[in-house]
């Protein structure tokens, strides 16, 4: 039975296939055999791999090194008695473990929207009779009956069609229904063209069949991208990496410093428990609290924006992924286009016509291409139309203000480019009843419909399949006044190839009288004698709103791919519609694209740098996909994929991040996605990067903030045990410092507006650090004018006889009325607070209200003096204090004005340097 697996079975005879499998094409196999192969087999469901328990992903929320130092901040902590700080701290851990563990086993999911989308009823032949059983009980070897409207239940070698067309979207792309035949196939057949099979979860739109299951459960295609989910390993994004690495720097120095702490001060010579506490105030005083909370927020509140945009986030690194992305890899079908097929060009008599409008609604107008259309009506045009909605077995439907089709795409875009003429169907079918009717077929490549004639005229036969098959049927054609003239058939070929080499599928039109009058309508009576009516070519039109995203992307630095299953050449016109192509349009399509056969061939250096220089990918597999994601991975790109369908599902999971289409998204497709759109619109990912690049602004912004304060007061306790003299800031009142200052006030910075200008920028480099050098200049400077100010008022107040306690208070209020007008610098990373506008973020003023009251209390309410050791102050001091505060706010000004200047001089100079060069 093994040696059934894994054959090319679309290469083989059909009588070679029954006799591999066993089976009987016109009995089935009998109960024992299916006993025995379900005992060999298993179920037709794929199997779940075995993941990591709950409590293990949970104990690895624990595992980074920001959780290490909040967890090493609350033992500290606990160590010195504040036991209700050391719970908050260690409870923000626990949060953030949970948070983190809901996020998880997004591949376990996936698999298992995958097995419920494969369940399903399947009729079979078995023993001689017609049953129902479920899908979960095929075998390799049962008959399968399959009639329109069915989902396949599994893969199938087809060996008797009627007109069988399946959708196979979710598995190849392929934006049309696929016509199935019988006949042999070439061993090196892609799947998307492997007519004589059917595969899981692919659906039935038109006709009936009978095939053999060759392959079930794991072993089918869908098994297959199954397998590529589970093996696929989480990206970490950008955020992940780069605040990892600060941790550890971050880790590393305060372990640093509290080791230099404790060392001088034992070379000092003082008291053992002294030194301690020393070395615990400073790492207290140096670890910021706040950071993951802050993280958590910031993300979450990009996650609420996005949603408002229609982004629906699955995962919150992703928010500032996006922020990252570098190249952006889309599915064609139903992503950048409407996946509703539309007619966009018409030739009928010696005119051709213009189709204006999209997707399935029928608002539009047909508009002359130029002067040799006719004023009036043209009967020619008239009949064309008339031909396209007759024979027709298709309904243009509307649901919830959504235009659908009932039938097949083709069908449906006939109807309405009839309607957007003035046609109506229900009239047309009541002057012209149908009498009789020739399905399509792939043998002959057209349907005939014969109907009635109002007035008593004779039945009209009309006729619609491929240039080919009609043409060769054809004596004449129609003239713009409906007269008859001569067929030129070079002149039909001409627009032909016109109309196809900009992408779109042609369908021909004609009609005959039908004189037989009482006969059956037969392929003998339409064989000959036909005129021809005339052309219309449609497609699946790009996404409008795609259009200006795709062009806004790549105005921010953003590379955007295609990457569809569908053919080359029609790939390779939506992107040049949609703009993807940018200066290499104008070049042959061959140049422009690649194909998932000429993928095959390459080796993994080949395809990376295929990968960079190549911007449309056609005829691709869920492998190749993978592959594609992989290779641009490796160029340390950023990579966000988009798709919909079931054969997206690895690339999403792959990706850097994976967005989904929220409306024709399959299930699987969304579980494996970090990110889903909820109005399936290409355009919603361009808000949902501004969004990211917010997000990431408001990130940095906080933790330039943040850091000083850690900076200063560790500057402060180092440079009273490097003195030998009094702690300025015992440990409890860091951890005050820490957690009201980033309570209050640095989480605001979460609510900051987008900038002008964030989508004119290039995308962040995704190996560049979570600070840059002008930044960190600026966090050191703002670090030492909190020591600076601290100290020196500490060593003020003791000068002027104040206790320890009240120098203290006035030490903790420095650092709170500095780090708060700090905040206001920190609004921007290069503007002036002014230039933005004070009241542009409420939220700021809300902070530093609350922020004063926490300090009026903590300064003169008696428990809290009891509490943190504090005493209440006078006004001289509280002088002192804001005159620090001010100070420090016009430093970081004028050193952020330095700062642009020189930023503005150094663009001035390379300019001047291009110039001649491009002269040159």
């Amino acid at each position: 039975m093994e040696s059934i697996i894994g054959k090319h079975w679309h290469h083989l005879p059909t009588e070679e296939v029954v006799d591999l499998l066993g089976t009987q094409s016109d009995k089935g196999l009998d109960l024992f055999e299916i006993q025995s192969r379900q005992e060999h087999f298993g179920p037709n469901l794929l199997s779940q791999k075995k993941g990591r328990s709950p409590i293990v992903r949970f104990l690895l929320q624990f595992h980074q090194p920001l959780v290490y130092i909040l967890m090493a901040a609350g033992i500290v902590t606990g160590f010195v008695a504040e036991w209700v700080d050391a719970s908050v701290i260690l409870g923000v851990v626990l949060v953030n473990a949970l948070i983190g563990f809901v996020q998880e086993s997004k591949a376990v999911r996936a698999i298992e929207a995958l097995a419920r989308s494969m369940t399903t009823e399947a009729t079979v032949l078995r023993s001689g009779e017609i049953q129902k059983v479920s899908s979960s009980e095929l075998v390799p070897g049962d008959i399968v009956l399959l009639q329109s409207g069915d989902k396949v239940p599994a893969d199938m070698r087809l060996f008797s069609t009627k007109e069988l067309r399946v959708d196979e979207s979710v598995l190849t792309g392929e934006s049309l229904p696929v016509t199935k035949s019988v006949d042999t196939l070439g061993h090196d057949t892609v799947l998307a063209e492997r007519r004589n099979m059917s595969y899981a979860s692919t659906l039935v739109t038109y006709g009936q069949d009978r095939g053999a299951v060759v392959a079930t459960g794991n072993h089918t295609e869908m098994g297959r991208i199954s397998e590529l989910i589970a093996e696929v390993q989480s990206v970490e994004t950008p955020l992940t990496r780069r605040i990892e690495a600060f941790s550890r720097v971050l880790m590393v120095a305060i372990l640093l410093l509290a080791a230099a702490t404790f060392a001088a001060g034992f070379l000092h010579g003082g008291p053992p428990i002294e030194i301690f506490m020393a070395a615990v105030a400073l790492t207290v005083g140096s670890i910021p609290e706040g950071l993951p909370a802050a993280v958590t927020i910031i993300l979450a509140v990009g996650v609420s924006r996005m949603a408002r945009r229609r982004a629906i986030i699955r995962r919150l690194p992703t928010v500032e992924t996006l922020g990252s992305t570098t190249v952006i890899c889309s599915d064609k079908t139903g992503t950048l286009t409407e996946n509703q097929m539309t007619v966009r060009e018409i030739v009928a008599g010696p005119a051709k016509y213009l189709v204006s409008g999209s997707g399935y609604d029928p608002s539009g107008a047909l508009e002359p291409a130029d002067d040799t259309a006719p004023s009036a009506p043209s009967e020619a045009l008239m009949e064309c139309l008339r031909a396209g909605l007759l024979c027709n077995d298709s309904r243009l439907i509307l649901n919830e203000d959504r235009w659908g089709i009932q039938g097949d795409p083709t069908e449906g875009a006939l109807i309405v480019s009839a309607r957007k003429y003035g046609f109506d169907e229900a009239r047309e079918a009541q002057l012209h009843p149908r009498i009789d009717v020739i399905p399509f077929e792939s043998e002959y490549q057209y349907m005939a419909t014969l109907h009635e004639s109002p007035a008593g005229a004779p039945p009209m036969v009309y006729l619609k399949g491929s240039v080919e098959s009609i043409l060769a049927r054809c004596r004449d054609t129609l003239d713009a006044d409906g007269h008859l003239a001569p067929l030129d058939l070079e002149r039909v070929r001409h627009r032909v190839d016109e109309m196809s080499g900009r992408g779109m599928r042609v369908l021909a039109f004609a009609r005959k009288a039908w004189s037989h009058t009482g006969e059956p309508l037969t392929h003998d009576g339409v064989a000959e004698g036909l005129t021809f009516l005339g052309l219309q070519g449609m497609i699946d039109p790009p996404r409008r709103e795609a259009m200006t995203a795709v062009r806004a992307c790549q105005e921010a630095g953003i590379t955007v791919k295609m990457i569809t299953g569908d053919h080359a050449l029609t790939a390779v016109s939506i992107a040049g519609d949609i703009g993807i192509l940018g200066n290499r349009s104008h070049l042959p399509a061959q140049s422009n694209v690649r194909t998932g056969q000429e993928m095959a061939q390459m080796n993994d250096a080949t395809l990376t740098e295929v990968a960079a220089r190549t911007h449309v990918f056609a005829r691709v597999t869920p492998e190749q996909k993978l592959r594609l994601v992989k290779a641009l991975q490796s160029r340390r790109e950023v990579v966000a994929m988009t798709g919909d369908g079931v054969n997206d599902a690895p690339a999403l999971k792959q990706a850097d991040i994976g967005v989904a289409m929220g409306i024709t998204g399959t299930e699987v497709s969304k579980e494996a996605a970090d990110m889903v759109l909820t109005d399936d619109n290409f355009a919603s990912i361009e808000a949902a990067v501004e969004e990211g690049r917010c997000v990431f602004d408001n990130l940095v912004k906080f933790i330039v903030w943040a850091l000083p304060t850690n900076l200063g007061q560790g500057l402060v306790i180092l440079t009273a045990v490097f003195a030998g003299i009094t702690l300025p800031i015992l440990p409890v009142q860091s951890l005050w410092i820490n957690m009201t200052t980033a309570g209050s006030l640095g989480l605001m910075l979460a609510f900051e507006p987008r900038e002008s200008g964030i989508m004119r920028r290039p995308p962040r480099h995704p190996r560049s650090p979570l600070l840059s050098r002008e930044l960190v200049g600026r966090v050191l400077l703002a670090g030492l004018l909190l020591m600076a100010s601290a100290f020196g008022l500490f060593e003020w107040e003791e000068l002027n006889g104040a206790s320890h306690a009240q120098a203290r208070t006035v030490a903790v209020n420095a650092f709170a009325v500095i780090s708060t007008l700090y905040l206001l610098n920190c609004r921007s990373l290069n503007r002036s607070f002014w230039s933005i506008g004070i009241f542009s973020n409420p939220w700021i003023l809300l902070g530093i209200v609350m922020m004063m009251l926490l300090q009026l209390a903590f300064t003169y309410l008696p428990f809290m003096n009891r509490l943190f050791h504090t005493e209440p102050i006078g006004l001289q001091s509280w002088m002192g204090i804001i005159a620090a505060g001010f100070v420090s706010l016009w430093a970081v000004g004028l050193e952020k004005f330095l700062a642009r200047r020189f930023s503005s001089r150094i663009g001035t100079i390379q300019e001047e340097m291009e110039g001649p060069s491009e002269a040159g």
